[in-house]
């Protein structure tokens, strides 16, 4: 399995894998061939459905420029190692000079028919199953079991990505006005904000969650910068339970970085076991990834077992089984951000749910992983973030 800094990639909104993957892959492609004239992108399936929505064309061109880039758009064509692949050539007047296929799976990855780029494997477990074995074994938390596995600087880095994440919900408990994108959707997280503040305060922290994954999810709909948390369609969820916990909470950053590894190591089995990608799974990989890695965060921070982390997380993950990505207009505001909210709740539900328990559990977090992948296969491509299916019918 690999580091988990592969789940939490700071880029822009408002897609990680329509928007942050193929800005990157177009970076890459332009050090290759960057004595080419001109270029040509061909995007297909569920890139080229809603690519125009997650401003993929725009991100392309804008990494590729000034030399002039033609975008190819044919979402009838669905390739069979992934739905989102591109097909970048580099021109020298009407002659292709080079070419390269590459898939963007999720989370702003890249891969090709082979293997992930830069991979690198970090963990000798890829199952929590075994992962809870050997913590219990060996006396360990979740988080250390982290630090023991990653490089020196992972705090260093999950520190940076927490100083983004509150940035972007301050930014976005500010920020006022329509997004863009031709749905008209106002933001609502200031409107959260203040009211939830008038309420008492039994009601009241629930309504700041709601509003802290109202600011994320707005920013990232706007294309401002967020942290992949697993993705950027997802990236409201975990940020919003942290920062109540330690606004509403008292848990300093320092307890907080540790849920933050947790977080990535719930979210990381996911991603090698299943997938967090919409265009693969549905929204299920993206929500319900996210939903059960604020659920293991916040359960660690109240002292849960790892048998009752563990049991948090799956069922964060379980009850958004079959959750399909039906983004209207292939934009991701309607359902995506009111799911933001609602999957952080959630989230702290679980996490409650759990610690009432004992943590004993029949159905295991990697069953559940196994569950999703295999609906994910059965969801018909109409649900699978096309724009074409469910909410997203006129």
């Amino acid at each position: 399995m690999e580091s988990i800094k592969k789940i939490f990639r700071i880029g822009h909104g408002p897609s990680s894998s329509h928007t942050m993957g193929p800005h990157r892959a177009a970076e890459i492609f332009k050090e290759r061939a960057a004595d080419a004239s001109g270029y040509r992108v061909t995007l297909y399936g569920s890139l080229a459905a809603t690519g125009k929505g997650h401003f993929t064309d725009k991100t392309i061109i804008d990494a590729l420029s000034p030399k002039p880039t033609e975008i190819v758009w044919k979402p009838e064509i669905q390739h069979k190692f992934h739905t989102n692949a591109m097909l970048f050539e580099s021109l020298k007047g009407e002659e292709v000079t080079d070419q390269w296929k590459i898939y963007s799976i999720g989370g702003g990855e890249l891969a090709d028919e082979n293997s992930v780029m830069d991979h690198e494997e970090r963990y000798e477990e890829n199952s929590m199953t075994d992962i809870v074995k050997h913590v219990e074994k060996y006396g360990l938390n979740f988080w250390e079991y982290v630090e023991q596995h990653e490089e020196s600087d992972i705090w260093d880095f999950l520190a940076e990505r927490w100083e983004v994440m509150q940035q972007t919900i301050k930014d976005g408990l500010q920020n006022n006005g329509v997004l863009p994108g031709g749905l008209y959707v106002r933001r609502k997280a200031t409107q959260y904000y203040v009211k939830a503040l008038s309420y008492k305060a039994s009601l009241q922290g629930r309504c700041l969650v709601s509003a802290y994954a109202l600011a994320t999810s707005e920013e990232n709909a706007a294309g401002g910068k967020i942290v992949t948390a697993p993705t950027c369609g997802s990236s409201g969820v975990l940020p919003a339970v942290l920062y109540h916990l330690k606004q509403n909470h008292d848990y300093n950053d320092k307890y907080i970085l540790r849920g933050l590894a947790t977080a990535g190591l719930f979210g990381n089995i996911i991603r090698t076991n299943a997938s967090v990608s919409g265009a693969e799974v549905g929204c299920q990989g993206e929500i319900g990834s996210a939903c059960a890695m604020a659920a293991a965060a916040a359960n660690q921070l109240f002292g849960g077992s790892p048998q009752q982390i563990e049991y948090a997380a799956e069922m964060g993950l379980e009850h958004h089984l079959g959750l399909t990505c039906d983004p209207i207009c292939g934009l991701v505001q309607i359902p995506c951000i009111e799911r933001n909210a609602f999957a952080a709740l959630r989230a702290l539900d679980a996490n409650l749910y759990a610690m009432m328990s004992d943590g004993k559990h029949r159905i295991s977090f990697d069953k559940v992983v196994k569950t999703m992948k295999l609906t994910g296969k059965d969801l018909p491509s109409l649900y699978k973030e096309t724009a074409q299916g469910g909410l997203a019918i006129d």
